[in-house]
């Protein structure tokens, strides 16, 4: 046998097992995260405690108790909204979020199940907070790690009842439509933002059939040891927002090898090839947390249906910050709610196709959608780093010619300039917007 035919036997080998080790890694995440999600809850329970009439039409306010978890009881307010002249489909939005809802709260649920024309579900109390001396958000993710680089029990990373909270509300919201409806739910679309966007990313990955799609929200972090590579080249550093974790040293800890079971667990990357259903991530291109061009880390590894929604001149709370000085919400909600309707009614959102290349000295980006959007623009920033955080986003034109949208600009002289598409459509008198992955570009 030649020396070159041995050497491509053994990689060929060497890449067989290292499929299979990877496989087995990714199967054993699945199977941990599975084992808690399934576990029996014997102080699970819901009850219906008020029927609130709403001007815009009822607010069924739901008591779920969704787990017991390291001897602590997690007590959820479950509130679904229903505007007047709507009815209830086999599929529902529910998103999971914190704290307690408020006449805010109600006003929002409101908007959202409007521009849907279906009810909305929301689950508040994700997580269960303050714990632990008075930990809570990601200083009590951040505990719950440690604890579990400690012990190895699988049960402590926090992400796991968060999810499984999510779950218990499925449970909960399925016997409520069958008894207040008389029409019981059959899917959910699963939503949420920042860890809570990271709890509907592994509420996806159970592989429980009920999820029919998820729509993460600010959660900019998947193929997280990559990311917090990414971050220190382009930020010169780890995120300040995530100050909690670096505290306790663990983005430094990345790296080494002693992360690699937490990150099989935490992680939605690596529950990728469980997560092949349709999925829609929405995003602020200020978010302070994460790096300008995080998505491009980890998009082409996702499988299945996906789209895209930037918000310019948002940060984490993706408030569009508007030339007048005036936040709005309207690319975010109007994204959301289109997606949602998409989900219930079986018509996907568009397909686009796009491509980030040269072409006679310029920066083109040429995308195909069908159908054909009714405009087509490109968001633009700059900056003498590759941080754009607090960069301003300016709107551009693009050619708009059939089913193609062709944006051309001229490279950066100095520093970086960031940009993307953004196709514009409108359903049934909702105006939304899907856009493109965003090219950095500068002299290195």
């Amino acid at each position: 046998m030649s020396v070159n035919r041995q050497s491509r036997l053994k990689l060929r080998c060497c890449v067989a097992l290292a499929c299979v080790s990877l496989s087995a890694v990714f199967t054993n995440a699945w199977s941990d995260l599975l084992t808690y999600v399934q576990r029996p809850e014997p102080a699970y329970k819901w009850e219906l405690r008020e029927k609130i009439n709403h001007p815009q039409g009822t607010v069924y306010d739901l008591h779920l108790v969704s787990q017991v978890w390291q001897d602590i009881t997690w007590e959820h307010s479950l509130q679904v909204y229903q505007p007047k002249d709507t009815r209830p489909s086999s599929t529902l939005l529910l998103m999971n979020t914190g704290g307690n809802p408020d006449a805010n709260d109600m006003t929002f649920g409101m908007e959202v199940a409007q521009k849907m024309k279906a009810p909305f579900a929301v689950l508040y109390n994700v997580p269960k907070q303050p714990l632990f001396g008075g930990k809570t958000e990601d200083a009590l993710i951040a505990e719950t790690f440690m604890k579990y680089l400690t012990t190895r029990d699988e049960s402590w990373p926090l992400l796991f009842p968060m999810v499984k909270s999510v779950v218990k509300a499925m449970d909960a919201l399925q016997s409520f439509s069958q008894q207040e409806w008389k029409k019981p739910i059959k899917g959910f679309v699963i939503t949420g933002a920042s860890k809570r966007g990271w709890t509907s990313w592994l509420t996806g990955a159970t592989g429980d059939k009920r999820v029919k799609a998820i729509a993460p929200m600010v959660i900019d972090v998947l193929n997280i040891r990559e990311q917090m590579r990414h971050q220190q080249e382009t930020l010169g550093g780890f995120s300040e927002e995530i100050g909690d974790f670096t505290a306790r040293g663990l983005p430094q800890l990345i790296s080494s090898p002693l992360a690699n079971d937490l990150l099989r667990l935490v992680d939605p990357y690596s529950y990728r090839d469980k997560l092949t259903g349709p999925k829609l991530l929405i995003l602020g291109n200020n978010d302070p947390y994460w790096s300008t061009d995080a998505l491009n880390i980890y998009w082409d590894g996702l499988k299945g249906d996906k789209w895209i929604v930037y918000t310019p001149n948002a940060g984490h709370n993706l408030q569009q910050q508007l030339d007048n000085g005036a936040p709005q919400l309207t690319r975010a909600v109007n994204g959301l709610a289109a997606f949602a309707r998409s989900q219930r009614s079986g018509k996907r959102l568009p397909r686009l196709r796009w491509q980030h290349d040269d072409a006679d000295g310029k920066l083109r980006l040429t995308i195909h959608a069908k159908p054909a959007p009714l405009a087509g623009r490109l968001w633009v920033a700059r900056s003498p780093s590759k941080d754009f955080r607090k960069a301003k986003w300016v709107e551009q034109p693009a050619t708009l010619k059939g089913n193609t949208v062709l944006g051309m600009m001229d490279p950066p002289t100095e520093g970086f300039v960031a940009f993307y598409g953004e196709l514009e459509y409108e359903t049934d008198g909702l105006r939304y917007y899907l856009s493109t992955q965003l090219r950095v570009a500068g002299k290195p």
